[in-house]
This record gives C-alpha cells, sequence and structure tokens, in this order.
C-alpha cells in the first residue's frame, strides 16, 4: 500500500513555528517547568515535521481545495 500524505493549510505550519519559538522563550527564561517547555517543543516540532511532509508527499489539488474552500467561508 502506497503512503499517502493529509493536505494541511498553510496555518498549521505557522501555528508549528509559532508555538515552538514561545514554547523555547518560556522555557528559556524559567516561565514554565523543564518537563512541560520540553514536550511543548517536541509537539510544536512533530507538528512543523508534519507539515514538511505534507507538502512534498500531499496531492497539490487537495491541498489547493483547502485553501481556497477556507477563503470562500469568509
Amino acid at each position: 500500500m502506497a503512503f499517502k500524505a493529509a493536505p494541511l493549510s498553510n496555518g498549521f505550519m505557522v501555528a508549528s513555528m509559532l508555538g515552538f519559538i514561545i514554547s523555547a522563550v518560556y522555557w528559556s527564561f524559567g516561565r514554565i517547568s523543564e518537563t512541560w517547555g520540553f514536550t511543548f517543543c517536541l509537539v510544536f516540532v512533530m507538528m512543523f515535521i508534519a507539515s514538511m511532509v505534507s507538502m512534498t508527499k500531499a496531492p497539490v489539488p487537495d491541498e489547493l481545495q483547502i485553501d481556497t474552500a477556507r477563503k470562500k467561508k469568509k
């Protein structure tokens, strides 16, 4: 069976990058504990990796359809 990646929106990648940066800054300044800081950073890194896989492996028409459907709702 062939691997099929799910198309993810552009906002998913932006949320992963911002989440990682904010978590890393809070973790480094001691505003959140080491356990939670590491966990949040790990989750956001996994989200970023998923968005990179989606960007390279997902079918292009499905990915474009996600962004246009969101624009039509507004």
